[in-house]
């Protein structure tokens, strides 16, 4: 499963309510920081997570809104925080914005006290764990290089104690190796192979995570069967001539959206301050029902939907 913690909700500018878009997603003991507006590092600090293996941050796009609590971050590492390494990851286009951000802003020539890397990505597998991935994929917003995210489990043969049990198979190694894909063989000869203990493969949980964009026509294969999507919903269907003029969307685009790719749960933010939440919220679920707008500190666990 993973967990998504949104630490800024509001579009292109802060409000009274919310901050400046930014996330933290965590998987065991891995957390990634998916964009990171203004202010990014009190809404940590408020938050109660702290900095601890915050690591890498992956980027939207370089639109300011989405990258200038890295030069913050950066400072604060600088000063006070031990922290073993920063990876930014994001496109050509957001990298070259954020260089002259952290090198030419901030450090202007000072070292910093851990590596600091900058790593260009194309769309494809970007990060690799033993139990999932994370993959970039292209998104359509103006001129801007912009990348969206999915998080996803890997596939998995459960594990059936109840067919062990009944084979005799100890608890301890043996099991893992059986987990692993290793046949074992018992105190009396017999040989236990996995397909004796683990059934059908089953999918992982899905995360995707789009940022923003003035077209959802060409998201709907990577939305497809999410167990949530997160997306931005910066305007009312009211002023949808204004969401194709600056390349966003509005609610009932998100939602239709969602419909299509056959999600489970739509989370919708980069909420303009022109909005109440409850309004973006009703447009929405005209279309889609089981859709929620983030608040900041707003929390979800996102697990396979059974």
């Amino acid at each position: 499963m993973f967990e998504i913690l949104f630490l800024g909700t509001s579009a292109s500018a802060p409000s009274a309510h919310r901050g400046l878009s930014s996330h933290i997603i965590s998987h065991n003991e891995y957390r990634f920081l998916v964009d990171c507006g203004e202010g990014t590092q009190r809404q940590i600090l408020q938050s109660g997570k702290g900095f601890k293996r915050l690591t890498r941050a992956l980027i939207t796009h370089g639109h300011l809104d989405h990258i200038l609590g890295l030069a913050g971050l950066l400072s604060t590492f600088l000063r006070w925080e031990a922290i073993e390494e920063f990876e930014v990851y994001g496109s050509k286009g957001a990298l070259e914005r954020i260089h002259t951000l952290l090198y030419d802003v901030v450090l202007r020539g000072k070292k910093t006290p851990m590596p600091l890397r900058l790593v260009e990505i194309k769309p494809g597998v970007v990060f690799e764990a033993e139990d999932f991935t994370v993959s970039a994929f292209p998104v359509s917003h103006g001129r801007a290089d912009s990348l969206g995210y999915i998080f996803e489990e890997k596939a998995r043969r459960p594990f059936l104690s109840e067919k062990a049990d009944a084979l005799g198979v100890p608890f301890g190694p043996e099991r893992k190796k059986l987990v692993n894909g290793e046949s074992i063989t018992l105190a009396d000869g017999k040989r236990i192979t996995p397909d004796d203990v683990l059934g059908d493969w089953e999918r992982g949980s899905k995360l995707v995570l789009v940022g923003d964009t003035g077209r959802a026509d060409t998201l709907v294969e990577v939305c497809k069967n999410a167990d949530a999507l997160v997306i931005e919903a910066t305007y009312l269907d009211e002023e949808s001539e204004m969401a194709e003029q600056f390349s966003h969307l509005t609610a009932k685009m998100g939602a239709e959206l969602a419909q299509k790719a056959g999600v489970n749960l739509l989370i919708l933010t980069h909420i303009s301050r022109r909005y109440r939440g409850k309004d973006v919220l009703a447009e929405a679920q005209t279309v889609f029902s089981n859709t929620v707008v983030a608040r900041d500190f707003d929390t979800f666990v996102i697990k396979k939907e059974i």
